[in-house]
């Protein structure tokens, strides 16, 4: 497969490869080698063309010190490719080996508390340990030596989910090397008190040397520059330890591809020099795993969400684990798919930017920390229901791959996401308000529940595809961002600002210019903040603990005060009183700004909340208050229409998903029920279902969990 150099990150980027990767991770290991002959004839006979290997298995490729033994991997990738399955092959470093951490015990992360991990899981070994990456690069050295020239390797994986199971240490090579950053960030101590406002409870330091990261069990918070720079730094460095593996693969052959699996979004600035140094991004989808989140719209709607927010980062992906079952850890459990649900799932995640796709895994464990994690094949080596539907998912690929390489997904409504920097300054100072991403979800929640394309994008990024975008709440608005969203506005665009925009620089420093929004944000929507407070929430209790573990959504200073249970606000907008959330903003107005709505209670009553401002052909909206699901609606209703904005589907029945992918000269939309009964779509577009090859004629029938790829 000859690789070809990847385009600029963008949410409208394609895969620079050709042809639609599907297959599972197996691990040959965890097996009797009697099995793997069987393994590759019904991979072949599914319809896979690739495998993922060896991701946990450094302790095998090198038993002892500087000793290595790939044996088993030869025969096991020369089995599956005497099949037609190719391999991508993964750098071992999750797991180091047992003689390792033994011998080189300060390789091993450090809790806040001074404890060090011990041997006996993954993800133990401190990536910014100079030792340990002195043997990722030996290992990933050896493996790209002894592979460079094997036809049936494809490509490779980075690791395995960095940072998914925890991105800090505390060890005193981390130390070291965070000092270290910050030297050649700011270059000398002045600089740093002053960017961390050193004169604030005499938190200044003498020089570097003193400097330590900042912890959490401390009596009172560090300062939000410090906590900022931090994060920045386990960003750098993680980024860093993969560019040693990606420069060595690089190197041995440049026709290999090179990813990485994304698990939780943690401390990786996906737009920075992690995402540059890949050709494309893989993310793991486990959407049971979003069942806890069923009372802000279901697993489907989450999944979806996941998917948006990731292809934010790089456009087009592979799903390197796609759920096939039942999951579990001993510390939790997942839903079952059922009957036809895993296809659904699994052409959801195509829908939405997958051009590649592996089902999680081939066979389950018989030992270790996932003996229940099920795969396609049961523990019993019987194929049942999912490699009967994973057979038909690969079927439903063929069909349809010619038509689906080359396309990306259509956003009518972009959210603004994937900038790094907002969503750790967010986390520095949350004061109880929510994230960034928890007030996003209430936008994309309806967009998905309407049929109407929407998604998540950079500022930096092409907006001129868009007709929407929504800035939610981000305190840092750098200006390099003004020229791209006044040319979007110009050019007929609709923005939508979010309340405490553009509060704070890059030091999280508050301008004196200006409380908010940011003073090229004010000259743009014509207003300014006069004052801002909280407000009580209406029912909000549970909606953000719900949600405290994926997509940066972290909110650890959650409570209010109890005397804020009376200070409710309402406002109007069109015809109808909403009841805000969480942050009121009383706005000052230039004269050519048209006032949306207007606050309705307390002694904010008469005064803005809702502008608009035209600006060329466009519309410059500023929002003094965070989203609820009515303020949604009633944003809709005022500017969705105008923005040219409309469903993908007319009159989307409840549990249907719609998604489109496009290219110059062809248009697939995506139909998928999300429940377990029949549905009846009445509004369907003319074209031709690929999956069934008939002409489409409404009304259209999808059995539970059904799906359909209409080529329009």
């Amino acid at each position: 497969m000859k690789r070809m150099p990847p385009a600029p990150l963008s949410v409208w980027r394609t895969l620079n490869i050709d042809e639609f990767l599907i297959g599972a991770p197996h691990y040959p290991e965890h097996v009797d080698e009697s099995y793997w002959q069987r393994d590759a004839e019904r991979m072949a006979a599914a319809g896979f063309n690739t495998v993922r290997l060896g991701e946990f298995a450094w302790h095998i490729m090198e038993p002892r010190e500087g000793t290595f033994d790939f044996t088993l991997f030869d025969r096991a990738i020369e089995v599956l490719g005497a099949h037609g399955i190719k391999t991508i092959f993964c750098t071992p470093t999750a797991t180091p080996p047992r003689w390792l951490t033994s011998t080189y015990p300060e390789v091993l992360r450090v809790d806040q508390n001074g404890r060090a991990a011990t041997h006996g899981s993954r993800q133990h070994a401190d990536t910014n340990s100079p030792v340990f990456r002195a043997h990722s690069r030996r290992i990933t050295q050896a493996l790209a030596d002894h592979y460079r020239g094997n036809p049936h390797i494809i490509g490779w994986q980075t690791d395995n989910e960095l940072n998914t199971t925890v991105s800090t240490s505390y060890s005193e090579a981390s130390e070291r090397e965070f000092r270290r950053y910050l030297r050649d960030t700011y270059e000398d101590i002045a600089s740093l008190n002053f960017a961390w406002g050193g004169n604030f409870w005499a938190t200044a330091y003498d020089n570097f040397d003193q400097i330590t990261a900042p912890r959490q069990n401390n009596p009172g918070f560090p300062a939000p520059g410090h906590v900022q720079d931090y994060h920045r730094f386990l960003a750098q460095a993680t980024a860093a330890f993969q560019h040693d593996q990606v420069a060595i693969l690089r190197a041995a052959n440049p026709d290999w591809f090179i990813f990485h699996n994304l698990g939780r979004l943690e401390d990786i600035d996906f737009r920075g020099q992690f995402g540059q140094d890949l050709d494309f991004l893989g993310f793991d989808i486990y959407p049971m795993l979003y069942d806890e989140m069923r009372r802000t719209g279901g697993h489907a709607a989450t999944q979806a969400l996941h998917l948006d927010v990731c292809r934010a980062f790089s456009g087009n992906f592979i799903v390197p684990e796609q759920a096939s079952g039942f999951g579990s850890q001993p510390g939790f459990s997942t839903m079952t798919p059922e009957p036809g649900e895993m296809r659904r799932m699994a052409m959801s995640s195509v829908a939405r930017g997958a051009d590649g796709l592996m089902f999680f895994r081939w066979r389950p464990a018989h030992y270790g920390a996932e003996i229940y994690w099920m795969g396609i094949i049961d523990h019993d080596d019987v194929p049942r229901r999912r490699y009967l539907e994973a057979a038909e998912f690969a079927s439903d690929i063929a069909k349809i791959k010619s038509d689906l390489l080359g396309t990306t997904v259509r956003m009518d409504v972009g959210i603004a996401g994937a900038d790094f920097d907002n969503q750790e300054a967010y986390k520095t100072y949350p004061i109880g308000l929510p994230s960034p991403m928890e007030d996003a979800v209430h936008l994309h929640r309806y967009c998905y529940a309407s049929g109407i394309a929407c998604g998540f994008i950079h500022p930096e990024d092409d907006l001129s595809k868009i007709k929407l975008l929504y800035v939610p709440h981000w305190v840092m608005w750098k200006p390099q961002w003004d020229a791209k969203v006044e040319a979007f506005v110009n050019n007929g665009g609709t923005v939508v600002f979010g309340a405490m925009t553009g509060t704070r620089d890059i030091n999280n420093h508050i301008p004196a210019a200006a409380q908010a929004p940011g003073a090229t944000l004010s000259k743009l929507c014509g207003v300014r903040v006069e004052e801002f407070g909280r407000v009580a929430e209406p029912g909000a209790a549970g909606l953000f603990a719900l949600q405290a573990t994926e997509y940066g959504m972290h909110n650890p200073a959650t409570q209010l005060a109890s005397s804020s249970a009376d200070r409710r606000y309402s406002f109007v907008l069109g015809n109808r009183e909403h009841e805000a959330a969480h942050l009121y903003e009383i706005l000052d107005t230039d004269p050519d700004v048209e006032v949306l709505g207007k606050w309705s209670s307390r002694f904010a009553t008469g005064r803005a909340m809702i502008t608009s401002r035209r600006f060329g052909a466009g519309h410059a909206v500023y929002m003094g208050t965070y989203l609820t699901p009515s303020l949604v609606e009633g944003l809709a209703d005022q500017l969705f229409a105008r923005a040219g904005i409309a469903p993908l589907v007319a009159d989307l029945p409840p549990g249907v998903e719609v998604a489109v992918r496009e290219s110059e000269d062809r248009m697939l939309m995506f139909v998928m029920n999300t429940d377990e009964a029949p549905v009846i779509l009445a509004s369907l577009p003319s074209g031709t279902d690929l999956l069934t090859g008939h002409d489409i004629r409404s009304p259209l029938t999808l059995e539970p969990y059904g799906c359909a790829v209409i080529r329009c």
